[in-house]
């Protein structure tokens, strides 16, 4: 996917609340739990993952602002990130604390109430990074006192919610091939969700599941299918070897199915599809996969043959 030229400045976080119930000002335990994870966004503005709860609808059951009061909202606070770029996150917020991603894979721990950081991550990047479209992040994944989140260098990092201190470092796979990951994990059980960017660089997707405590790959679904495999046959010659379809928006869980729902990104080259005529699945498509095993259930294909960069990599709402 492309995107337009971003200018540019330094990034800061302004935040509006509502004047009538101010949040708690300390720092309360971070441990979020599994039982938390499946009851979704709570009543005191729990947020717990990137689309509120698994069905990925953002709905939030708070009341406090509503139409009659919003015109009375004041700026409260600003917090200056000192970095540059812009902000595709969406925080999680528990227990008075908004845990916050930004650009380039900066990280912060704020009260909620002063804007006060609690601590800061700042990853070092290496200067030879291939990013499509700008050095963004969709948020972290939390679980316990872990927080998690995937590098533009493609990896799944791991921090100590309580200090920003790193709890593991693992690699997805090599950014010198193109890859990245700037999505937003989803924690399943006790399993994080990941998938990669990549496709402007003829990188082939897939998703990934790896363990919530050591870090260790519990499962690999390519969403490129590997010569003889079922969809090989929409792909001619080696075109497959550079495919695309990267995954880099969050998907959503079914419980009582207990299936993963994610989208796909377009096949590569985006506009230019002569070496590769055929469906070439699974791009642009909805997958369904096993949480437990990562197989694939079923999918559905929106653009066979994408010669449009038309990617499907929306948030599938239950």
């Amino acid at each position: 996917m492309r995107l337009p030229p971003v200018r540019t400045g330094v990034a800061s976080l302004a935040v509006v609340l509502a004047v009538l119930a101010p949040l708690a000002a300390q720092q309360r335990s971070p441990s979020v739990t599994a039982d938390q994870l499946l009851a979704g966004a709570g009543p005191q503005g729990t947020w717990l993952m990137f689309g509120g709860d698994y069905s990925g609808r953002r709905h939030s059951p708070l009341t406090q602002v509503t139409p009659q009061n919003v015109g009375r909202l004041l700026h409260q606070w600003t917090f200056q990130t000192g970095t540059l770029g812009m902000f595709e996150t969406t925080p999680l917020f528990h227990e008075g604390v908004l845990y916050v991603t930004g650009p380039n894979n900066h990280a912060w721990a704020l009260d909620a109430r002063t804007g006060r950081p609690f601590w800061r991550y700042r990853r070092e990047l290496p200067t030879d990074l291939r990013v499509c479209c700008g050095p963004v992040n969709r948020g972290f994944a939390a679980l316990g006192n872990r927080l998690f989140m995937t590098t533009l260098d493609a990896h799944l990092v791991s921090l100590d919610a309580r200090t920003g201190a790193v709890v593991f470092d693992v690699p997805l796979d090599d950014y010198k091939k193109g890859y990245a990951s700037t999505i937003a994990p989803l924690v399943v059980k006790n399993k994080v969700i990941v998938g990669v960017a990549g496709g402007e660089y003829g990188a082939p997707g897939f998703i990934d599941a790896y363990d919530v405590e050591s870090g260790r790959r519990v499962w690999r679904h390519s969403t490129v299918p590997a010569p003889g495999e079922p969809g090989s046959e929409t792909w001619p010659a080696d075109s497959a070897e550079r495919g695309g379809a990267g995954v880099w928006v969050t998907g959503s869980y079914d419980p009582e199915l207990n299936l993963l729902f994610y989208g796909t990104g377009n096949p590569a080259p985006d506009f230019h599809g002569e070496d590769r005529k055929g469906d070439n699945l699974f791009s642009n498509s909805l997958l369904a996969i096993d949480a437990d095993t990562g197989k694939r259930r079923w999918h559905y294909q929106f653009t066979p043959f994408d010669v449009h960069d038309w990617d499907s990599t929306h948030v599938p709402i239950l």
